[in-house]
């Protein structure tokens, strides 16, 4: 039976849970196992956990609540790592270059380059329906939409070709920027001091996933996944994972080449055309953000 994986508020705290239809059931409950309260835990055993959550699955039609009655939080509260791809769609590194003035930057790999990223920490994790407060320093937020994945299997020196086996599930996120503080005042461009992407891209609140998990085999083509991006019910983002530069495959080859992959580590995999930065347009207090995957479900937040 087909489920996703969530994570619930409960009276006892967050726990992993499992999605079936409009039901949920969480998973420690059903288990009596505290460790199964652990989304870490269940990703960190995947292999052992995976049949056990078919078996519960099939008993969540009755034994759940319904999804209207569970408050879904972030599906991951506390990755060890979340790594995102940096102008990993052609049409977003094209109109980030125009709002510079400049042309728009040749295939990266025409110039031998590999996938770059940049990280974010888990503090900035919110989940679906969550109020992000904006950074108050900043006066030019911005939203972009990508696919996410889960890492379900120590991963190092992997092959592009096996790339795919180390996934455990995807979800929508929102790689939220302050894209006026990613460059420090009174320096030149060419100065070493000049980039900040820690006030640029980490604050709390600013990395938005959910609003569950949905296997990796159950997307056949994690290449071909319209995604969308609305605020206040106008779409900004309308494009297709097929559209990457660097695919999934290089990506977790590329991390895994320089450092351990752990179960639950998170990739965020670059935006498509249509941010603010290249519209002058920015999130302001009161803006509702809808996020759509096709097959992975919406996540929504209000900025404030």
């Amino acid at each position: 039976m087909t489920f996703t994986l969530a994570t619930i508020d409960t009276a006892s705290g967050p726990h992993a849970a499992i999605v079936v239809g409009d039901r949920v059931l969480d998973i420690a409950a059903a288990t009596a196992n505290a460790q199964d309260a652990s989304m870490l835990h269940i990703l960190a055993t995947w292999a052992e956990s995976l049949p056990r959550l078919d078996a519960l699955a099939a008993k969540a039609p009755s034994a759940g609540v319904p999804l209207a009655q569970a408050k879904l939080l972030a599906p991951i509260l506390n990755p060890g790592a979340i790594f995102c791809a940096g102008s990993n769609y052609a049409d977003h590194a094209a109109e980030m270059a125009a709002r510079s003035g400049q042309p728009a930057p040749p295939d990266p790999h025409t110039l031998g380059l590999r996938s770059w990223h940049f990280i974010k920490t888990m503090h900035c994790i919110t989940g679906p329906g969550a109020t992000v407060i904006m950074q108050p320093r900043s006066k030019k937020i911005d939203w972009e939409i990508e696919l996410a994945l889960i890492i379900g299997k120590t991963a190092r020196n992997v092959s592009e070709a096996d790339a795919l086996d180390y996934v455990a599930g995807y979800m929508v996120s929102n790689d939220l920027s302050a894209r006026d503080l990613g460059h420090r005042e009174g320096l030149p461009a060419t100065s070493s001091f000049k980039t900040d992407w820690i006030a640029h891209k980490n604050w709390d609140g600013s990395c938005p996933i959910g609003p569950w998990i949905t296997l990796a085999r159950d997307v056949p083509n994690p290449h071909d996944l319209g995604m969308v991006l609305e605020v206040n019910g106008v779409v900004k983002q309308d494009s297709n994972t097929k559209h990457m530069i660097f695919n999934i495959n290089e990506q977790i080859a590329d991390l895994s080449r320089n450092f351990t992959l752990h179960p639950g580590d998170i990739i965020l995999t670059g935006t498509p055309a249509g941010v603010g930065a290249g519209r002058g347009e920015f999130l302001q207090k009161g803006d509702v953000v809808k996020l759509t995957i096709a097959g992975l479900g919406e996540l929504t937040n209000t900025m404030a």
